[in-house]
């Protein structure tokens, strides 16, 4: 069954086109990989998805999210689809968090917005136990001092987990990632991607990650979409497309990304 379909979707700022015609359809549990340098245009291909875009950015084409269109809809009725289908874990977690507000009150908004969406009423009590079990989700210790801290309180891999615990908590389909490990050493980069793989499994999620890694898009994706310059240029499934690319631009990337793992793996 089909979740995401997007047809010849294009982003312009005035007359000036950034994203050219991107069509890829994603299924209801799959994972699918963005990948390309810096300014190929993923981030705002994603942010087209859900009708995020910044001011003075238009889309075009089509995009149906869970069967409802994106493209030239108001941001009002967008609303219901953020979040109850599809939810967007930012790659800086410091400018998704509201400095100015505890963690739990932050928490706190998706949850109602859940229990308002399915009908039930949310006790002071009942949201506590959420907000809990929300930061155990994601292997958040000491959860009851996690939710009255501040975000500059805790370390960037907690605010990570506590994004992703906030994208889950209104119950979202799609979990759309754009860069989510870009800002963390790596040993907190692996134990995000682990739990991210271990979410999206367990849970039935399907997942739109948004990369320039190439090593980390093909751990976690079952299928790729290689951009350039706005433009798809190449996908197909990701061992594929990783291992015998069709397009120059592809090859230079795959070969790039070896080149890098040999370097680290043999440092002189």
């Amino acid at each position: 069954m089909t979740l995401l379909r997007v047809e010849n979707l294009t982003v312009s700022a005035g007359a000036r086109q950034l994203v050219h015609g991107v069509s890829f359809d994603l299924e209801v549990g799959e994972r699918v990989g963005l990948v390309g340098e810096s300014g190929s245009g993923k981030s705002l291909t994603a942010m087209a998805i859900v009708g995020l875009l910044a001011p003075g950015l238009a889309a075009g084409g089509s995009v149906l999210l869970d069967g409802q269109q994106v493209v030239g809809q108001r941001d009002r009725d967008l609303v219901p689809l953020r979040g109850g289908v599809a939810a967007v874990v930012f790659q800086d977690s410091r400018a998704a968090l509201d400095p100015l507000m505890r963690l739990g009150d932050q928490l706190a908004a998706p949850l109602r917005r859940r229990a308002v969406r399915e009908g039930r009423r949310l006790s002071a009590a009942g949201l506590r136990d959420e907000q809990i079990s929300a930061l155990q989700r994601v292997s958040i210790d000491d959860p009851v001092r996690i939710l009255g801290s501040w975000p500059h309180e805790v370390s960037g891999g907690q605010r990570q987990r506590i994004a992703i615990a906030m994208a889950l908590a209104c119950g979202p389909r799609l979990l759309i990632a754009d860069e989510p490990t870009t800002a963390l050493d790596v040993s907190t980069q692996a134990e995000v991607l682990d739990l991210l793989d271990a979410l999206v499994r367990a849970e039935g999620l399907s997942l739109l990650f948004i990369s320039h890694d190439l090593p980390v898009v093909s751990r976690i994706a079952d299928r790729v979409l290689v951009m350039r310059h706005g433009r798809v240029v190449e996908k197909g499934p990701t061992t594929r497309v990783f291992t015998d690319p069709q397009d120059s631009y592809t090859t230079d990337l795959v070969g790039a990304a070896r080149r890098l793992e040999a370097a680290l793996e043999n440092p002189k």
